[in-house]
């Protein structure tokens, strides 16, 4: 990445800039759906009676997110039909999820959990798709609107914008399921999902930072098109356009570093969250099974820990700029530790004390953002600029995969070993990218993260 501000004021000066609020809005639009179909989501299901081995299997559907690699090149090349004319590629796409999201929010607003699991999984499925595409065309372009010393910036004001769509869709959600039904709660988020909508029409659609052209003469996919000179002109085409949009983002990554550290960065990214994902969908059925209500989970759990987030997110973007994303990522994982095991001792408590729920999820949602914030960083930092969106829902992509494989899982855990040892195990999974950040930087110094 590039030098770091010279001070703390410099390094906080960048969130005067405009495009910091575009991207605050589009954070929020990111943000909303990712409680309402996982923690907000698992709350209904345990209070409907679902089990808790159920509940971590649906959040299975969180895959989506983790497999947004393979249409991102689509998302990245294809030009949507009336949509692109008139707001661009980037824009077009982020329009397209927006409406899909909305009308999934609708569906699920229409389910019976108890009567109708499969309608409820189903239509989980289709938020999360939805949901993962507008993460791609919103990434792409963050990455694109701002330059590499601008990034850390761009990441903390998404991140902040994340944040409140999470206040919104988990206590806000929450307290409105309580007072009104959890039909009227998730309608209600569907009509929130008009933010993003109309940020989307306001925005400017960035200029590319490398010509459609250029792609075209990639050199691979010219000689491939050499070598299938006796083929279907449509069948060339679509050859060309699999090479030069999914093949080639893979082999430029290792192009631009050495296989051994190449394969050990995307190690590190694979392993970072391990903790945020293992533990995320047992949250909430774990405050409802330590006796906590839903008035509760909302006003203290969620609303206090949410808001100590804002502050985290800022302070967290201005970390990165000034001290760099390394320290950075070795921060964000020790607090995330931290706050497991702070779970961990409440779990262990008899009584259900307001005092311990805010204390562990203000720590929890503070460890977050640093968390998230520096990950974000570091991931457009790996970005090349001729495959901005494929790239970084490569990277993204990796890391939520094996964490949700493990979410999946963590009801079964649970039931097992019980909640305090529970958390002990997923504070632990943090260590592995404590340890390949360090094994990094020994083999190859700030190269491997740059």
């Amino acid at each position: 990445m590039s030098g770091a501000p010279r001070s703390w004021v410099q390094a906080a000066a960048v969130y005067r800039q405009p495009r910091m609020v575009s991207m605050l809005f589009l954070g929020f639009s990111s943000g909303l759906p990712f409680y309402l179909v996982f923690q907000t989501l698992s709350a209904w299901l345990r209070e409907d009676g679902i089990a808790r081995a159920t509940i971590g299997m649906l959040s299975w559907a969180g895959l989506f997110y983790t497999l947004k690699f393979v249409w991102a090149p689509v998302v990245d090349r294809l030009n949507l039909p009336v949509l692109h004319a008139r707001l661009g590629r980037r824009r077009a796409w982020m329009l397209l999820a927006q409406l899909g999201i909305a009308a999934a929010l609708i569906n699920l607003a229409a389910s019976h959990p108890a009567r109708g699991l499969v309608h409820v999984a189903i239509g989980a499925l289709f938020l999360a798709f939805c949901a993962a595409t507008q993460d791609i065309a919103i990434d792409a372009w963050r990455i694109e609107s701002a330059p590499e010393d601008l990034q850390g910036a761009m990441a903390a004001a998404d991140q902040l914008g994340y944040r409140v769509a999470l206040i919104v869709g988990s206590p806000v959600a929450l307290g409105l399921a309580q007072a009104f039904g959890w039909r009227a709660s998730y309608s209600v988020m569907a009509a929130c999902a008009a933010v993003g909508v109309a940020t989307t029409l306001l925005i400017r659609e960035p200029e590319p930072r490398a010509p459609r052209e250029a792609l075209r003469r990639e050199q691979r996919v010219v000689e491939w098109l050499e070598r299938k000179a006796h083929w279907p002109d449509s069948a060339r085409d679509l050859g060309a356009g699999f090479i030069g949009a999914v093949v080639c983002p893979f082999i430029d990554f290792f192009r631009r570093r050495d296989a051994a550290t190449a394969v050990i960065v995307l190690m590190l990214i694979g392993s970072y969250r391990l903790t945020e994902y293992a533990m995320g969908s047992m949250v909430n059925p774990f405050y409802i099974d330590h006796g906590y209500t839903l008035d509760q989970i909302a006003v203290v759990g969620k609303v206090f820990g949410l808001t100590v987030s804002l502050l985290g997110v800022l302070l967290a973007g201005v970390t990165v700029a000034r001290l760099g994303v390394v320290r950075s990522l070795v921060i964000g994982s020790l607090m995330i530790m931290l706050s497991n095991l702070c779970f961990a001792v409440l779990a262990e408590t008899h009584n259900a004390t307001l005092l311990g729920l805010a204390v562990a999820n203000g720590i929890d949602n503070l460890a977050q953002a640093m968390h998230g914030t520096a990950l974000i960083a570091f991931m457009s930092s790996l970005t090349s600029a001729r495959y901005t969106a494929t790239q970084y829902a490569l990277f993204s992509s990796l890391y939520a995969l094996p964490g949700k494989v493990l979410e999946g899982t963590s009801g079964f855990v649970v039931d097992a070993i019980g909640y305090s040892d529970f958390f002990v195990y997923t504070a632990s999974l943090a260590i592995p990218g404590l340890l390949l950040i360090y094994w990094i930087k020994r083999r190859s110094g700030r190269e491997a993260f740059s």
